[in-house]
């Protein structure tokens, strides 16, 4: 009886190291406002990628071409540990180029655009915005 008990508790433990862990970050997907707050862009879903699009920008950012409606990230497809690598836009000097997006918190990501075959990049730190 009691070797039946060690087991069965044996067998339980076992089968709770072979499920999968819940993922405790959040998704990709909601508002992100750039450093300066002067810019939200909204990621979500289009097809089986995630997208970026111009919801909110101050006038000044308006004026260089950053007017909602805006995709300013395309085609990010996952590329492991919260990697996301697709393409950018920058409409202030309406550049295309390679995009990397990390997320480094719930609340936290690192944008990196860049262009001419990665000599020009710029990164910037996004913050979630409700």
């Amino acid at each position: 009886m009691i070797m039946k008990q060690i087991l069965a508790k044996a067998g339980f433990a076992l089968l709770a190291l072979s499920m999968p862990i819940a993922a405790t970050a959040q998704s990709l997907e909601g508002k992100w406002a750039n450093p300066k707050r002067s810019v939200i862009v909204n990621v979500a879903r289009c097809g089986s990628a995630y997208c970026g699009t111009v919801t909110w920008a101050t006038q000044k950012n308006r004026d260089k071409g950053a007017t909602p409606g805006t995709r300013v990230l395309s085609d990010l497809r996952p590329d492991g540990d919260g990697t996301y690598k697709g393409r950018a836009f920058e409409p202030k000097r309406n550049i295309n180029g390679s995009a990397i997006v990390r997320q480094v918190g719930d609340d936290v990501m690192i944008v990196k655009g860049c262009s001419l075959m990665g000599l020009f990049c710029k990164e910037q730190r996004w913050t979630r915005v409700s």
